[in-house]
């Protein structure tokens, strides 16, 4: 009993502390990109950028071929690290290896067949051809360097320990960015220079993350020919990857393929604005995962403990919460995102409000999905390939059919089509039916409440911003009043109509602050 307190504390305090650490990284890195972003499009321009971010979205469609074994080796890592079976583990991260190694080998045959079609691809461009094959190179060898040398970095995710992987990736890129700043700014042929120090972060981080590994981990010895023969042992990664695939294709459609099926409607130009909504979008998802990822592992072993009632009432206390820190976001997004972007790259890089608000509905269900997400993964729940495979169809089918017609409205609509139909329908009503194996009239009746009260303090709050006699464009300080009052305003009757109504949200209040105040006790 003792072992199983002292174990379920060392699991809270590594979530704890690789939650705080990819917090604190991810502040600076989120300020870093807005300055950096500024900086790249004064003096570079939107033709780069776009440049930039149509050869990550390429690469990324590449990134598909890794299928889901790194999700599926970690899975398999968690009972031999628990035991701390040595042997076990060195075979599992060389099958892991092994298939690495074959799927870096794909990756590079297809990439130079993709840049064959490089001159189509990018015949209305107006820089040099040659920078889209140094781009694409550049990034290449970063994703390369994964397959190849850096996949052992799996045990450090399995066990824990992300944090230390933080502290060599997140700081080389800090550095990177501020090195990337200083050539751009103030030295000639500044894309060239941005370029080698891209080049130079991703063999930093290859040297220092396998120094970190063989720090922790003197033992671990991987062979990727010895790899080859476990296959059959380890029969169930083979078998976990397969489900995985369909979900990661899926993902991909949801999260990549759209910026390329804009930019096949519009340029380059148009897609460097869309980039710059969607930082601002990535940036508020990141934040709310940096919060809420840590309590996946927390999930797992709910789960495990079997206990049916104390699972749903976790389940609804974390979905209240989740879902009122979503509607905080998404109402702050909508109504601040246009005066940020204004202030930070000015009016030419507005979009149009149709726009926004199709992209603030598909961070509200992306942000939404992530309660069902954990417990989905929680139960082993892959084998939906169907749902996976339908929603990636209607994803990019109906991105391309309503975007010929429509243009992006019409992608961003096909892509809130097919989140519809999956996510907010069929995901929700899997889990309760192969995972809680309860009826899912509760979720959905929890859901109506939540939207209908979400909906009502929002209308309240439109008609109360009208008594606020302060124009955001008038100067940054207006801005930062209207933004605090109008924010503060609807996350406050939010809460407190949530509070009145809603169990989860008093289980999970009752819960923030009991932990307060045993903090409180320690001091």
């Amino acid at each position: 009993m003792a072992d199983k307190l002292i174990e379920k504390k060392s699991r809270v305090s590594k979530s704890l502390k690789n939650a705080k650490i990819a917090l604190g990284f991810y502040l600076i890195n989120l300020i870093l990109q807005f300055f950096y972003r500024k900086i790249f499009l004064t003096h570079l321009g939107a033709e780069f950028l776009g440049l930039n971010t149509t050869a990550m979205n390429l690469l990324q469609f590449l990134n598909l071929t890794e299928l889901g074994i790194g999700a599926a080796v970690s899975y398999t890592l968690y009972k031999p690290l628990l035991h701390n079976n040595k042997d076990q583990i060195n075979e599992i991260v060389s099958v892991q290896g092994f298939l690495y190694n074959r799927i870096g080998i794909i990756i590079i045959i297809l990439s130079i067949i993709l840049m064959l079609f490089f001159p189509y691809f990018f015949a209305d461009i107006k820089v040099p051809i040659w920078y889209t094959y140094a781009s694409f190179g550049v990034l290449l060898v970063s994703a390369l360097s994964t397959y190849f040398f850096n996949y052992q970095e799996i045990v450090l995710i399995s066990d824990q320990k992300e944090y230390k992987i933080n502290y060599v990736t997140q700081g080389i890129k800090i550095l990177k960015i501020l090195f990337q700043i200083f050539c751009i700014s103030l030295l000639a042929h500044g894309y060239v220079w941005w370029l080698l120090c891209e080049l130079a972060g991703s063999l930093l981080i290859v040297f220092g993350i396998r120094y970190i590994v063989r720090k922790e981990y003197p033992w671990l010895k991987t062979n990727i020919n010895y790899g080859k023969s476990l296959l059959k042992k380890y029969a169930d990664i083979t078998k976990k990857t397969k489900q995985l695939f369909a979900h990661k294709i899926a993902a991909f459609a949801l999260n990549q393929s759209s910026p390329l099926i804009i930019f096949a409607y519009t340029n380059l130009s148009f897609v460097a604005v869309y980039g710059n909504y969607l930082l601002v979008f990535t940036g508020v998802t990141a934040l709310l995962g940096a919060i809420f990822n840590s309590i996946n592992a927390g999930v797992g072993n709910l789960v495990s403990e079997g206990n049916k009632d104390k699972i749903i009432s976790i389940f609804i206390e974390l979905f209240t919460i989740r879902f009122f820190l979503t509607c905080v976001a998404c109402y702050s997004i909508y109504k601040l995102s246009p005066i940020f972007i204004y202030y930070w790259l000015g009016s030419t890089y507005l979009m149009d409000n149709s726009i926004l608000v199709s992209l603030v509905f598909i961070l509200f269900v992306n942000l939404s999905r992530l309660t069902v997400d954990s417990f989905i993964n929680a139960y082993g729940l892959f084998n939906d390939i169907g749902a996976a495979i339908i929603e990636a169809s209607l994803n990019i089918g109906l991105s391309i059919i309503l975007g010929y017609y429509f243009g992006v409205i019409g992608v961003l609509c096909g892509v809130g089509i097919s989140l519809i139909a999956i996510i907010l329908i069929w995901k929700p009503y899997f889990l309760f039916k192969r995972g809680f194996k309860v009826n899912i009239l509760d979720y959905i009746l929890l859901y109506i409440k939540l939207l209908a009260i979400s909906i009502s303090i929002y209308s309240v709050c439109n008609y109360l911003e009208s008594f606020v006699n302060i124009d955001p464009y008038d100067s940054p300080i207006s801005f930062a009043l209207y933004s605090f009052i109008i924010v503060f305003t609807f996350m406050l009757l939010l809460f407190i109509v949530l509070l009145l109504c809603m169990k989860g949200m008093r289980q999970s209040f009752s819960r923030i602050t009991t932990y307060l105040k045993k903090d409180e006790t320690r001091i």
